[in-house]
């Protein structure tokens, strides 16, 4: 009788526990789990066993032993241990301890570096958290079994050891890879409150992975994705420049609107992928993107967000214009408005910020082919990215083929032919956005970034002969 007053008034209470010792520890054998050892990274096995020797458990943990279990060698090896921060950073030469909110190491070799985290332990009631449950700081450290609980989804939970190759796991996380399915560890609702950014990891992992979200885990998501307004703007920027750059890009942003999860993020993305220009525009950059990174290419952020937000800069643009403003200062004010507004919400940085305007910036001044401004222009620091952006706005149909093809023979052209070239252009183009036909045409953009336009011809001037001294009388 009295338990099940307590189930009554305190079952939420009780029912916390009751889930964590559900955890039951599974250790496969090299044969089970299948995983090769040529894809472990030597600096992670210098990790683990330097911290064995010294006394420690070392494993390594997370999306490395995901990806291993998967055939895929992993970009990035994350270690956990027992060992406490102070610990782990004594037994390392090159090793940094940072965070504030649940304290980790960085241990550098080289080029390379190795995160290390101590076993967390069971979440405190007496954490920090802002009013919506988020918690702001936890530095318990704890058991594995209880870190495996703190993780996030059932694939991330399992520990590698490179010495045994031996892989733990505690809650199912080798059957969900097999069934390919992305299921949370815990309560969905208090997971997803405590930290909202999961949410957006559950769709880079889906659209990644090519697994199913479960259905416990996606339900709460439509009801709280408004918590991700509540993320500090950097740890949301450096979530969203994970998708772009996971080479899956354009899936991410797809699962983003059926997962209702955009919106805040880049709230206009709903208006340009409905339209016919914007839909393709974007389809093409995030797929040229994913196939850069499947080559091993490095990809520029500033071109991808510059691609992502152009529409919305496009628009503006043209709106300016036909309020009476001249066409570069347009450009610029269009530009100023889209990034004030993402920056609140992305924090961009100020170089990625820079570089999107340049891009941008540049765009009208491919429309003049004559002259030494070619010269000039492909001079510009970031005139490869710009000329990529003009060949997309060809591609989508925004602007014409012969423009982008024109620009891209006079970069690879010697002299002689981009003479050829100059001669037998065009004479200068009516703008995307045409300027009002009492505005004077623009010419170029000044260095600093002012609009030059040019000035009617002065009149010849008739020179005046000298008179004749007068005769003297």
């Amino acid at each position: 009788m009295i338990k099940q007053l307590i189930k009554k008034f305190f079952g939420n209470a009780e029912s916390k526990p009751a889930k964590s010792a559900k955890a039951k520890l599974k250790t496969l054998t090299a044969k089970e789990h299948g995983i090769d050892p040529k894809f472990v990274s030597t600096n992670a096995i210098r990790v683990t066993s330097t911290l064995q020797e010294a006394g420690f458990q070392a494993f390594i943990v997370g999306g490395a032993v995901r990806d291993l279990l998967l055939n895929v060698k992993p970009k990035d090896f994350d270690v956990a241990t027992d060992a406490t921060p102070e610990q782990v950073k004594r037994l390392f030469r090159r090793a940094f301890i940072i965070g504030k909110r649940f304290q980790i190491v960085h241990v550098n070799f080289g080029s390379d570096l190795i995160e290390v985290t101590t076993f967390r332990g069971a979440s405190s009631d007496g954490s920090p958290k802002d009013e919506f449950g988020r918690v702001l700081r936890d530095n318990t450290f704890g058991e594995q079994i209880e870190d495996a609980t703190r993780r996030d989804f059932t694939i991330n939970a399992m520990y590698y050891d490179p010495a045994t190759q031996t892989v733990l796991d505690y809650h199912g996380g080798i059957a969900d890879i097999r069934k390919k399915t992305l299921r949370i560890i815990g309560q969905p609702e208090a997971r997803f409150r405590e930290d909202p950014v999961r949410m957006l990891r559950v769709v880079r992992f889906a659209a990644k992975l090519g697994f199913d979200i479960a259905p416990t885990t996606r339900a709460p998501i439509a009801v709280m994705a408004t918590l991700i307004n509540n993320v500090p703007a950097a740890r949301v920027f450096d979530e969203m420049l994970k998708m772009l750059t996971s080479g899956h890009a354009l899936a991410c942003l797809k699962q983003l609107r059926q997962e209702g999860l955009h919106h805040g993020l880049l709230p206009l993305l709903d208006v340009v992928l409905e339209q016919p220009l914007g839909a393709k525009f974007v389809t093409l950059a995030l797929n040229n993107t994913d196939e850069r990174i499947r080559q091993g290419k490095t990809v520029s952020p500033g071109f991808l967000f510059a691609a992502l937000l152009w529409h919305q800069v496009l628009e503006k643009w043209q709106a300016y214009q036909t309020s009476g403003e001249f066409p570069i200062p347009a450009l610029h004010l269009a530009a100023d408005d889209v990034l004030q507004t993402q920056t609140e919400t992305l924090a961009l940085q100020r170089r990625i910020a820079s570089d999107m305007r340049d891009i941008w910036a540049m765009q009208p001044r491919f429309e003049r082919r004559v002259g030494k401004s070619p010269y000039k222009l492909i001079e510009h620091p970031r005139f490869r990215a710009g000329l990529d952006f003009l060949v997309l706005r060809a591609a989508s149909g925004e602007i014409d083929q012969e423009t982008g093809e024109w620009w891209t023979a006079f970069l690879a052209a010697d002299m002689s032919e981009r003479e050829a070239l100059l001669n037998s252009a065009r004479t200068v183009k009516k703008p995307t956005s045409a300027p009002s036909a009492r505005k004077p045409q623009v010419k170029q953009l000044a260095t600093d970034g002012a609009p030059e336009t040019e000035q009617p011809a002065p009149k010849p001037r008739r020179r005046r002969r000298a008179k004749k001294p007068a005769a003297s009388e």
